[in-house]
């Protein structure tokens, strides 16, 4: 059969109009008049200890249970000649004790030495002790002699092949507690190193708050946090910091929520408590799962400080985790609830004179912390929440009338529970309501129009945890790859086309062990030696380094870009750097043409774009690659007042350009 020569014009007519199509020039316009203020809270962080993101990682303490106040108390440490903690009486014998009349830090560890030759103990760290050749690290014990001559203990960093890569010894002194400390400096690097002790003499000691610190930790502060993390969250120059979570604050029951008096003070008196997320999902049971309070309020208030960000406190409210017990206080017990609201006001910004300030200052903390927010549940529901959240509104505006009290609108972004909440909330006239997301990545680029016809009487809105989940919510599988992270970039130029309504906003979960995560997917991942941004890590940066002053309009024929070509756009300016910037988003599988007209301010002709795309949606970053994924700057040029652009396909682009 001869080809048909009338088809085949045909065929080529529409192969050249889609061609045209593809390549025509979507026309923008930017009016610079200010709609409203950007607040410095619009983009920040929500911390929650999850995935091992306090001990085993921010906090940069080395040693897995060291005070043995764990439900099993030689969790952790192994003995001689045997993996799984039995005794040799031959050699030695440890044995764990309780202080008498102690009602936080409870017991300490007994060992009598028979055999110095044979006995040891060893910590094997949280899946193990990451060490750096070259690196400080400080030791200190507390230890008491009991009866006998023990001379000298020995301590001994092994790497995985049972080399010594770093060593110190000390003299323990008479019957008394005492604590000694020393530093010394690793000579091999080592990701899974263990902490030996060994001991010279026969006799028996008793030691207590086994502790390895490296001496470089972020701003160099003694038993401190680990540099490499908090830098990759200082990088984001966040605009709040929340804590402690998250389903955290709640407690699997309420005898387990978290309770901020205990995380104060001496870090020896502060009282452990089993972490909820050791259990909570069979694919990854971690029964080694504690809380230390190594870090506490204390250092939550001075990480969000040393970061310029404001401090976001969340407080339980009575009420237990309602996916698991939803255990509740009466009404009539709930006063110890409030107070410890209240309380911890006067802890962040009492003066020195009151009960709680003195702590503070006691801490090392003279001055206030300036605290602002408060956050009243963190995922509760029901007419239970809502009459428990009265009382405290009630208490803390008659004692704090200028504190911003944060809500909560429950788990999810749509249905009875969170119709229910705002409902209620708007009633009471509360200031901001939390809302979470966690949803599919298509779910993220729908919804870049969420906020456009919200209410801008009621209250404002804190987008207080989301992330687009690649396979589904608390699915194992989930990656942290560039769909995922494209289509939060789509959603988040609806955040902030409406920073008069939504005025804070974090992703979460915000941290993972790469060994001792529960929970995927997660903006940043670290093992015991690396960090790394994910591809959603370097969005936020994007967005949070970008967030300006002033929102302002860009348009295509009046409406906002909300999805139209596969595009989406916001924009704002900068009255302290003196900058228009532009975040542009292309989903769209083909490049495409821009022009924005730009009205209303004067700009120079030249400017930089910082470009984030990947050759596929499926990329991530990775310790082995930990920058696949991250922006490369490139130079714009504008032209009569009008900038013409190829945005790359599966895109985010921020332009940045200064004003005359």
């Amino acid at each position: 059969m001869k080809n048909n020569p009338f088809k085949l014009s045909i065929l080529g007519i529409f192969i050249i109009l889609g061609l045209w199509a593809t390549a025509q020039e979507v026309k923008l316009k930017v009016d610079a008049t200010s709609v409203a203020k950007i607040q410095p809270t619009m983009y920040g962080l929500f911390f929650e200890d999850i995935n091992f993101a306090a001990d085993g990682g921010l906090y940069a303490e080395l040693i897995k249970n060291r005070s043995f106040e764990f439900a099993n108390p030689k969790m952790g440490w192994i003995e001689p000649e045997s993996p799984i903690l039995s005794f040799n009486t031959d050699s030695g014998l440890s044995t764990i004790v309780k202080y008498a009349g102690y009602t936080t830090n409870h017991n300490y560890i007994n060992i009598t030495v028979n055999n110095p030759d044979r006995y040891t103990l060893i910590n094997e760290g949280f899946r193990g002790m990451g060490i750096k050749a070259g690196a400080t690290y400080e030791l200190s014990v507390m230890a008491a002699q009991e009866s006998g001559a023990i001379e000298q203990i020995h301590f001994q960093l092994m790497d995985e092949a049972g080399t010594v890569i770093g060593e110190t010894s000390i003299t323990p002194e008479g019957k008394s507690w005492k604590t000694y400390e020393m530093a010394f400096t690793a000579t091999k690097t080592a990701e899974k190193a263990q902490l030996k002790i060994s001991f010279q003499g026969k006799g028996s000691i008793n030691l207590d708050m086994i502790s390895l610190f490296p001496q470089d930790t972020w701003k160099g502060r003694k038993k401190g946090l680990r540099k490499d993390i908090v830098q990759l969250l200082d990088d984001i120059q966040p605009g709040f910091l929340r804590f402690p979570g998250g389903c955290i604050v709640e407690g699997r029951t309420l005898a387990k929520r978290y309770q901020w008096k205990k995380t104060v003070g001496p870090i020896e008196d502060r009282e452990l408590l089993i972490n909820r997320w050791n259990s909570e999902f069979d694919h990854r049971p971690t029964p080694d799962y504690y809380q230390s309070f190594g870090i506490g309020f204390f250092e939550y208030f001075q990480l969000a400080e040393d970061m310029g960000a404001a401090p976001l406190p969340i407080l339980g409210c009575g009420m237990a985790c309602q996916f698991n017990t939803g255990e509740l206080v009466p009404m009539e017990d709930l006063g110890p609830y409030v107070q410890d609201a209240l309380d911890l006001i006067e802890f962040a910004n009492g003066s020195t004179d009151t009960p709680w300030g003195k702590v503070r200052s006691d801490m090392g903390h003279p001055d206030p912390f300036h605290m602002k927010h408060i956050g009243i549940g963190n995922e509760q529901w029901g007419p239970e929440y809502i009459k428990r959240y009265k009382v405290f509104e009630k208490a803390i505006k008659e004692k704090y009338p200028d504190m911003i009290i944060v809500s909560g609108s429950g788990p999810f972004p749509d249905g009875e529970y969170f119709e229910y909440g705002w409902e209620e909330l708007k009633k009471l006239n509360t200031e901001i309501v939390d809302e979470h997301y966690y949803r599919p990545p298509s779910w993220f680029r729908e919804n870049a129009t969420r906020y456009d016809q919200y209410d801008r009487s009621g209250p404002k809105v804190f987008a207080g945890e989301y992330a687009a989940q690649s396979v589904g919510t608390t699915s194992p599988d989930n990656k942290n790859n560039w769909d995922c992270a494209l289509s939060e970039a789509a959603f988040m130029t609806g955040l902030e086309r409406n920073a008069d309504l939504v005025t804070m906003t974090s992703y979460a979960p915000l941290m993972a062990h790469a060994e001792g995560w529960q929970w995927t997917p997660d903006l940043l991942w670290f093992n015991n030696l690396e960090s790394y941004g994910t591809t959603n890590y370097y969005v936020q940066k994007l967005f949070a380094n970008n967030a300006g002053t002033d929102l302002i309009r860009i348009t295509e024929e009046g409406v906002p870009l909300t999805g139209q070509h596969e595009l989406y756009a916001s924009a704002v300016t900068d009255t302290r750097t003196k900058e228009l910037i532009l975040k542009l988003v292309n989903t769209a599988d083909d490049t495409q043409e821009v022009s924005v007209a730009i009205d209303g301010i004067r700009l120079n002709s030249k400017g930089e774009a910082e470009v984030l795309t990947s050759a596929s949606l499926n990329d991530e970053n990775s310790f082995d690659a930990p920058k696949a994924v991250s922006p490369k700057t490139e130079d714009i040029k504008l032209s009569g007042g009008t900038l013409k652009m190829s945005l790359a396909k599966n895109s985010l682009t921020v332009v940045r350009l200064k004003t005359k």
